[in-house]
């Protein structure tokens, strides 16, 4: 399978290093219950303020047909054309509010937390996670019945990584581009917002 490790300026965990996200998926090769579990107990288990744990997850398998078909509807059209092969699919949600009612300002930073832990723990067990923001919000709220109080941010497909032939071709030609970031000093500041810190 296609490699992507990361070109960093310092050595970081070998999970960080080599995960990226890969559009291709193997459909024929399912994701077992328990590491379903396994990626999302690393979610569950992720630090979040006031430990209110924001973070809402709507997950559809393969092995239901019905439900995986429903939750690919939520995904644009273009992203369709790849997620349909991921054994898994993964809505992220999350509430607005504590459980007393309370507006909670940091839940999207706490979601977006535990999906980063979630990601880690796939990687772990040798499973690829594609997230894409091209999603359908309004057809998943009214489908799902998602409450006001509750944001839609993402979805994203979790399998075992297949061979990029399985894509369309613009896909798999994107499938096969290098991995690229920004510089630490376009995104880390000094003193003042823009002022570069160098490295």
């Amino acid at each position: 399978m296609l490699k992507k490790p990361a070109e960093t300026m310092r050595d970081v965990h070998p999970l960080i290093r080599d995960r990226w996200s890969p559009r291709a998926m193997d459909a024929s090769k399912p994701v077992s219950k328990d590491d379903l579990i396994s990626v999302l107990e690393a979610a569950r288990w992720t630090a979040s303020s006031n430990n209110v744990q924001p973070w809402r997850f709507i997950v559809a398998t393969a092995d239901r047909p019905e439900a995986h078909a429903k939750a690919l509807e939520g995904f644009n059209v273009r992203n369709q054309r790849w997620a349909k092969n991921a054994p898994v699919l993964i809505i992220v949600l999350a509430r607005k509010v504590t459980d007393d009612g309370a507006a909670n300002g940091p839940a999207h930073y706490d979601t977006g937390a535990a999906v980063a832990q979630l990601v880690i723990q796939a990687t772990a067990l040798g499973l690829s996670v594609h997230q894409a923001g091209g999603i359908d919000k309004d057809k998943i709220r009214t489908s799902y019945n998602v409450p006001d109080d509750t944001d839609i941010l993402v979805a994203f497909g979790l399998g075992y990584q297949a061979d990029a032939s399985v894509l369309p071709d613009d896909l798999a030609e994107r499938e096969k581009t290098p991995r690229a970031r920004k510089s630490l000093s376009d995104i880390v500041f000094n003193d003042t917002y823009g002022e570069k810190m160098m490295f």
